[in-house]
């Protein structure tokens, strides 16, 4: 491994993005979509960006998973791949520590 794996952190108390959205997992799900909305959302490789949210009202369909994600992480394994999601009130970075496995390694009170 040629990267440095941080420590997973437990999920804390920092403000949600919204009522509707709930607070945020600690695990990054396969199912789970990378995006906020308003605000920033990427998939870097060793802080390259890989993928960011698309910004159109229409671009729903361009949304990557976490599924997804996973899948280049895979077929290049031997890096640090991290998915970033930061809004308004709520921020946090996943890392994958292992196949399947996107630990919340940063949490932030996002923006505004």
């Amino acid at each position: 491994m040629t990267w440095t794996k941080l420590p997973a952190i437990e999920q804390k108390n920092v403000r949600t993005a919204c009522l509707c959205c709930g607070t945020p997992s600690a695990v990054f799900p396969a199912d789970g979509i990378i995006a906020v909305g308003f605000g920033c959302a990427q998939l870097t490789r060793d802080g390259d960006l890989v993928w960011e949210e698309p910004q159109g009202p229409d671009d729903e369909e361009e949304f990557m998973t976490g599924a997804q994600a996973e899948a280049l992480a895979a077929a290049d394994p031997d890096h640090d791949w991290q998915i970033m999601i930061y809004g308004p009130l709520s921020g946090r970075t996943y890392q994958r520590h292992a196949p399947g496995s996107w630990v919340m390694v940063e949490q932030n009170e996002g923006f505004a």
